[in-house]
C-alpha cells in the first residue's frame, strides 16, 4: 500500500519533525500494511503558519476561482474513485462495495456540492440600511475520525475552501492513507500552496497540539462525546468557535401503523451497514408491545444474513470494547437472540451482528454509544411512551419513523430531540443539515448550512 513517509506542508510533501511512526493495520487480518510519520507540534506549528500566510490570498479570490479548483478536485477524486475505495478496504476494512458507494462515491458527491455553492452563494446581503458581509472565518484546524475517513474530511475541508478559509487537516491515526490520498487530489486540482495541509499524528500529541494553536481560528472536530468536551474546553479558554459532531444513540421508532417487515429488515440494515460503525446509526429500536415478538423474529433473521457480510471494527481496541458491551448487555438482563460476544472468525477484528431483545430504556446498551453492529430492541405502550423513550438519552443526532400514513410519522418526528430525522426509509441527502442536539454536537455539516460554519459576519451601515 502507497504511502507518503512525510507531511503535505505548503503545497509539498516534506519530512516530519516527529520521528515517531504511525503503523497502519488491515483490520480483516491484523498485518502492517504501511507506516506514516507521527506528527508532533513543531510540525503542527509549521502547517498552521503554512495555513496563516497563504490565508490572505485564499480569502480575496474570487469565488468563482475557488468553485474552480473545488470543481477540479471533485473531478480528481472521481478520476481516482478505485483506487480511494481500495484504500478505504485495506485501513478500515470496509466491505469493496461499500467502499465504492458510499467511502469513495459520497465525497465526490459533497465535494461537487460545494463547488456549486461557491459559485452560487450569496457572500453579501442587503439588510435595511446595512450590507451584510459573510466572510471567511480564517485559518480551520479539521481533526477527522476513522469510520468515514474520506467523507468526513471532504465535509470539512470543501466548505471550508468554499467560504475562503484555509485548513490544517488531521486525520484518524487508524486511516492516513485516505487522507494522504486526499492531499494528493487536492495538490493536483491545482489548490495553492500553504490553502490545505495535512499533519498525520496521534490524537493526544498532534490534535491537541492543533485544538490548543493561537493561530487556528475554528476547530472542527468529529469523534466521540468525550473528546470533543475536551476540545470545547480548550478552545473557550481561547474563545474559539468549535464545530462539533459527536456520539449517537439514534431512535428507529415503529409505530403500529408502519409496514412492520419493511421498517424492521431497512433497520437491521441500518445498523450493520459499516459494521455498525456509524455514529448516526438507528441503533435503538422501538417497538409496540402488541407487535413485539414479531419484531424480535423480524430482527434476529435478518441480523443472521449479516455474518460474512460485513467487515471487521477498525482495531483491536474497538473489538474489545463492542465485545464489553456486548457482555454487559447480558449482564444486565436483555436477551440475545442473534449473535454474541464471541468473535466469529480467528483472525480480524470481528464481531458478529448482535440484536438484544428485552432492553430497557435504563440498561446501558441502550444508552451508551456502542459503535459497532449491535442493536438493541425496546418495546413501548403507546405513543408518548415511545417518545419518552426516544428522546431520553444524552444523544440527539439522527432517528427515524415509520408511519402508515406520512403526516402520522412526520409529526411525530416534530417532536424528537434530534438533528435528523429519516421518515419511512427516507434517503439520505447530502445536501442537508447534518448534525445534533445535546451531547451529540455543536453546528451542521453538509450543504449551505455547512458552508454558514466556516463564515463570520460583518455589517456596513449607510
Amino acid at each position: 500500500m502507497k504511502a507518503h513517509d512525510g507531511i503535505y506542508l505548503d503545497g509539498a510533501w516534506r519530512p516530519a519533525a516527529g520521528r515517531d511512526v504511525i503503523e497502519v493495520v488491515d483490520p480483516a487480518d491484523e498485518q502492517v500494511i504501511a507506516r506514516v510519520p507521527a506528527g508532533d507540534a513543531e510540525d503542527v506549528d509549521a502547517a498552521v503558519r503554512a495555513a496563516r500566510a497563504a490565508l490572505p490570498a485564499w480569502a480575496a479570490t474570487p469565488p468563482a476561482e475557488r468553485a474552480a479548483r473545488l470543481t477540479a478536485l471533485r473531478d480528481t477524486l472521481a478520476s481516482r474513485k478505485d483506487e480511494i475505495a481500495e484504500t478505504v478496504t485495506a485501513e478500515l476494512g470496509s466491505p469493496p462495495a461499500l467502499s465504492q458507494a458510499v467511502h469513495a462515491g459520497l465525497p465526490i458527491a459533497v465535494a461537487g456540492s460545494y463547488a456549486d455553492l461557491a459559485a452560487t452563494h450569496s457572500f453579501e446581503e442587503k439588510v435595511g440600511n446595512s450590507t451584510v458581509l459573510h466572510e471567511p472565518i480564517g485559518v480551520v484546524g479539521a481533526i477527522t475520525p476513522w469510520n468515514y475517513p474520506l467523507h468526513q474530511i471532504v465535509a470539512k475541508v470543501a466548505p471550508a475552501l468554499a467560504a475562503g478559509c484555509t485548513v490544517v487537516l488531521k486525520p484518524a491515526e487508524d486511516t492516513p492513507l485516505t487522507a494522504q490520498l486526499f492531499a494528493e487530489a487536492v495538490h493536483e486540482a491545482g489548490v495553492p500552496a500553504g490553502v490545505f495541509n495535512l499533519v498525520t499524528g496521534l490524537g493526544p500529541v498532534a490534535g491537541q497540539a492543533l485544538a490548543e494553536h493561537p493561530g487556528v481560528d475554528l476547530v472542527s472536530f468529529t469523534g466521540s462525546t468525550a473528546v470533543g468536551r475536551q476540545i470545547a474546553a480548550t478552545a473557550g479558554a481561547a474563545v474559539k468557535k468549535v464545530a462539533l459532531e459527536l456520539g449517537g444513540k439514534s431512535a428507529n421508532v415503529i409505530l403500529p401503523s408502519a409496514d412492520l417487515a419493511r421498517a424492521v429488515n431497512v433497520g437491521v440494515a441500518n445498523v450493520m451497514s459499516n459494521s455498525g460503525q456509524t455514529c448516526s446509526a438507528w441503533t435503538r429500536m422501538l417497538v409496540h408491545r402488541d407487535q413485539y415478538d414479531e419484531a424480535v423474529e423480524l430482527a434476529a433473521t435478518a441480523a443472521a444474513k449479516y455474518g460474512d457480510r460485513i467487515g471487521p471494527l477498525v482495531n483491536a481496541k474497538q473489538q474489545a470494547r463492542v465485545r464489553g458491551y456486548i457482555e454487559k448487555g447480558v449482564a444486565e438482563g436483555a436477551r440475545l437472540v442473534a449473535g454474541g460476544p464471541e468473535s466469529p472468525r480467528e483472525r480480524g477484528y470481528f464481531v458478529a451482528p448482535t440484536v438484544f431483545a428485552d432492553v430497557t430504556p435504563e440498561m446501558t446498551i441502550a444508552q451508551e454509544e456502542i459503535f459497532g453492529p449491535v442493536l438493541s430492541i425496546l418495546r413501548y405502550e403507546d405513543e408518548e411512551d415511545a417518545l419518552r423513550i426516544a428522546n431520553g438519552t444524552v444523544y440527539g443526532l439522527g432517528g427515524a419513523v415509520w408511519a402508515g400514513e406520512e403526516a402520522e410519522a412526520v409529526a411525530f418526528a416534530r417532536r424528537m430531540d434530534t438533528g435528523q430525522v429519516d421518515i419511512n426509509g427516507g434517503r439520505f441527502n447530502p445536501l442537508a443539515p447534518f448534525g445534533g442536539y445535546k451531547q451529540s454536537g455543536v453546528g451542521r455539516e453538509l450543504g449551505a448550512h455547512g458552508l454558514a460554519e466556516y463564515l463570520q459576519t460583518k455589517s456596513l451601515q449607510f
